[in-house]
């Protein structure tokens, strides 16, 4: 009977487990269509773009810092001179270019136009990792076809964003809600050509592929995850302070009110870094690095709703084409990576059971000469 009961709560822990996980994935997508429009609209009424990114990593790292305590808190937690360095480095590049610089794109250019490119970080970051010969492109099995087939989509639908407009399209939303409180605070700033907001968003693509490429070393050399973050979000913040008073000396631009600055900063901190954070690695733990990214075209397809509803901006028929492809490409290249991961898991596999069996036969043998010798001893 106890047998039955044990069997009956894993059963229905496999089903919860199976329900939260996509359910938690689709909540961190909804973070990150709040966060686009949210730092959108304050970038649109002149907050600075490292003014948000100092403020937002402070508030990061305390959302993060309690589950270091709980998690971690018999880990070393002074790093030494070569695990700071690397921590400044992994700030400099997942907080300074890669959040920086799409701050900077989003400013110039629109959430639907940014969002594309986010979708566009794990194939940048998969072709840096084969120019760096950390990643190898099979282009002899079905895997590795898929991947490059998905890289040279996403490539192209990127183009037919960028390039080509199109038609425009009906809009079908009676009014723009966040429109006129847009229109009515923008600077000029935020009217930076197409072509400059996309040399940012492409940056900040190569930003997050070193980025993350970069976290694979630092885990190795500070194998503790939630202090790692934490720190990286400390240093960033330095980093973007001084970045930003270098830029912009103005002692009024670092002055927070209750408005909707100080709301972009507390939320993009808390549940971007915070809570997204935790529900990643949860589920990155559970179904592999590849189950994430599934749910990308979510938060693509429910930005360019949100971004038309409520802010206004125009659709035109080559965005919404791009954008399917993009989708599209990313789709295959994810089924050709999870492929290779399944493959690459298999074979360790394999290749342990072989090693523990061979293991096994040694011990056997040693086992049997040392009873042959022991036999002789008493025969003697």
């Amino acid at each position: 009977m106890a047998v039955v009961e044990g069997g009956g709560n894993k059963k229905a822990a496999l089903v919860a487990e199976s329900v939260a996980l996509p359910a938690s994935m689709v909540l961190v997508q909804l973070f990150s269509i709040v966060l686009v429009l949210l730092s959108k609209l304050a970038l649109n009424t002149g907050m600075r773009p490292f003014v948000l990114l100092a403020y937002r990593n402070i508030i990061g790292a305390a959302a993060i810092a309690p589950l270091a305590f709980i998690f971690e808190r018999k880990a070393r937690k002074i790093p030494n001179l070569v695990e700071w360095g690397w921590i400044s480095i992994n700030a400099t590049f997942g907080v300074i270019l890669a959040m920086g610089l799409y701050y900077f794109g989003l400013r110039g250019t629109n959430a639907t136009y940014s969002v594309v490119f986010l979708n566009l970080i794990p194939i940048v970051t998969s072709i840096i990792a084969i120019l760096l010969r950390a990643e190898k492109l099979m282009l002899t099995k079905w895997p590795g076809k898929m991947k490059f087939f998905g890289i040279l989509v996403c490539v192209g639908g990127t183009m037919v964003v960028s390039l080509f407009k199109g038609k425009m399209l009906h809009n079908p939303w009676p009014t723009h809600l966040l429109r006129p409180h847009t229109q009515g605070a923008a600077t000029p700033a935020v009217h930076h050509s197409m072509v400059a907001g996309t040399l940012f968003l492409c940056g900040s693509c190569l930003g997050y592929a070193f980025w993350f490429i970069i976290q694979v070393r630092l885990a190795k050399v500070f194998p503790f995850k939630y202090w790692a973050t934490t720190l990286t979000c400390l240093s960033g913040s330095l980093q973007a302070f001084v970045i930003g008073i270098l830029i912009d000396p103005d002692k009024s631009a670092w002055r927070l009110n209750w408005d909707l600055q100080l709301l972009t900063v507390v939320y993009s901190g808390v549940f971007n870094t915070g809570v997204a954070f935790l529900l990643m690695s949860w589920a990155v733990k559970r179904r592999g690095p590849i189950y994430p990214s599934m749910f990308n075209s979510l938060a693509m397809i429910a930005t360019v709703i949100m971004d038309s509803a409520l802010l206004g901006t125009s659709l035109f028929l080559g965005s919404i084409v791009g954008t399917l492809l993009v989708i599209l490409g990313l789709y295959a290249f994810l089924w050709g990576k999870g492929k290779e991961l399944q493959e690459a898991m298999a074979a360790a596999a394999a290749a342990k059971s072989a090693s523990d069996k061979e293991d096994a036969v040694n011990g056997d043998e040693v086992g049997g000469r040392e009873l042959e010798v022991r036999r002789g001893d008493e025969i003697a």
